[in-house]
């Protein structure tokens, strides 16, 4: 009863940075970890020096970003809506919510696991994966997709599900832990358990093996709780109202979608680079690699922000929900602001870190200088999104977020790439973020409008 009760506090009467710092920084440092971790596969397959390994890896990229739309479908969706309730005093509901969202999960999860071990030759081509590659990649998928799909999804649900009731340590800290065992268990099966050429089963099987623990210490998390997290593991709760159905997909959908269109982006630049060379293109790649130390910093403070709006909209505590808003963003403008400073002072000695060659060094310092200028406008386009989410207006959502990557960013790659070539697909995410950026803040302020009137 006290864990609830100093949740309570957090959402209802603890000041608003205190509040957002107890939901945020667990989040911001399990998004650091993450970033270490999603790196970490590719780095020890680098040491074998063997491209095709690295190949056949990076091929599971797009199938990854599959399993986080489906996490995001139910986790953002069910999430946000859990906060909502308890803001309206509707801890049944919630619980309810809660166990729907974890085994609708456990299905969706086992049906693509179901599908990709059908059509996981076809799929594989069709990501790219060559005659020499396949292998490799077939190997990844069978440990991290197949085997270890409902595990991997379920674990980012139920963090999604602690972080909704207050419990971001909870959340931030499993994220957290399985990165690290991640981390710690890929040399040891690939170059210790395995034999030589059996690298990338070894960091399949390391990955699989620490998103099985990160699962298994949710569960437990969640169990030990009780009622103290209103959430149940249950599957005999009893189905949510068609209402509250309706609230999770209409904002996991957005959710699921903006992951997708992100996706994406990320194939389309890459496929555009590809045509300057090899050069251009590797500079590209680690560009968008470093480019993730501050959008995850973002991001966790948008994770941070999201339960606590939520919670204080449901509540009619608009005060509180546009001050909770008001601070994340000032506090995410900070960071962008000052990693622009950083990109712009540092940039060859940061591209280096990934790469010695001087012509790689000298074309990426460049293309970091210019792509890190859109960072504020990345996160305000983040937050807003996140907001609405956060307060269930999910056709708000699935506007902002469609509109971000399928009517700006993705048709001005291939303009800005006709007209001034590898730089203009290096400038887009510039223009484009900041024609998001007003049109973001235009769509919040009428919002932000009404709930003053309200």
């Amino acid at each position: 009863m006290q864990n609830k009760n100093n949740n309570k506090k957090i959402f209802e009467s603890l000041p608003v940075p205190k509040a957002l710092a107890e939901l945020a920084v667990p989040m911001i440092f399990g998004q650091l970890i993450v970033l270490i971790y999603s790196l970490a596969d590719t780095f020890y397959i680098g040491r074998t020096n063997n491209p095709l390994m690295v190949a056949g890896v990076s091929l599971l990229l797009p199938v990854f970003n599959i399993s986080i739309s489906i996490s995001n479908l139910l986790g953002v969706g069910g999430g946000t809506l859990i906060s909502r309730l308890l803001g309206a005093g509707k801890e049944s509901d919630a619980k309810r919510v809660s166990s729907f969202c974890i085994y609708t999960t456990i299905i969706i999860a086992g049906a693509f696991s179901l599908v990709m071990y059908i059509f996981m030759v076809p799929a594989l081509k069709l990501f790219g994966a060559s005659y020499e590659t396949l292998s490799y990649a077939m190997q990844y998928t069978l440990c991290v997709i197949v085997v270890g799909a409902v595990p991997t999804i379920l674990s980012m649900t139920l963090s999604n599900l602690l972080r909704s009731t207050g419990y971001a340590k909870q959340a931030g800290f499993g994220i957290s832990m399985g990165g690290i065992i991640n981390i710690i268990l890929d040399p040891l099966f690939m170059f210790v358990l395995f034999p030589k050429g059996m690298e990338v089963l070894g960091a399949g099987v390391a990955t699989m093996m620490s998103n099985v623990i990160t699962c298994g210490y949710f569960i437990a998390t969640i169990y030990l709780l009780g009622d103290k997290s209103n959430l149940s593991l249950s599957p005999f709760t009893g189905l949510p109202e068609r209402k509250n159905i309706w609230s999770i997909l209409s904002v996991g959908f957005p959710a699921a979608i903006t992951v997708f269109l992100f996706d994406l982006t990320y194939i389309i630049i890459d496929k555009l680079a590809a045509g300057y060379g090899d050069i251009p293109l590797a500079a590209v790649g680690i560009v968008l690699k470093a480019e993730r130390l501050p959008l995850n910093v973002g991001i966790g403070i948008c994770q941070g922000m999201m339960p606590l709006a939520a919670y204080n909209y449901a509540a009619k505590n608009y005060d509180r929900m546009h001050e909770t808003v008001s601070f994340s963003r000032k506090v995410g403008l900070i960071v962008g602001v000052f990693s622009v400073v950083m990109c712009e002072l540092f940039a060859p000695y940061i591209i280096r870190v990934f790469i010695a060659d001087t012509e790689t060094v000298r074309i990426g310092a460049n293309f970091l200088r210019a792509r890190t200028l859109a960072t504020p406008f990345m996160f305000m386009c983040f937050h807003v999104l996140n907001f609405f989410q956060a307060v269930g207006h999910g056709k708000k959502a699935m506007l902002l977020g469609v509109s971000r990557w399928a009517v700006f960013n993705i048709p001005l790659l291939f303009v800005m790439n006709y007209i001034f070539g590898m730089y203009g697909i290096v400038w887009t995410q510039v223009v484009a973020d900041i024609m998001m950026t007003v049109c973001s803040l235009w769509v919040y302020r009428r919002f932000a409008r009404n709930t003053e009137k309200a």
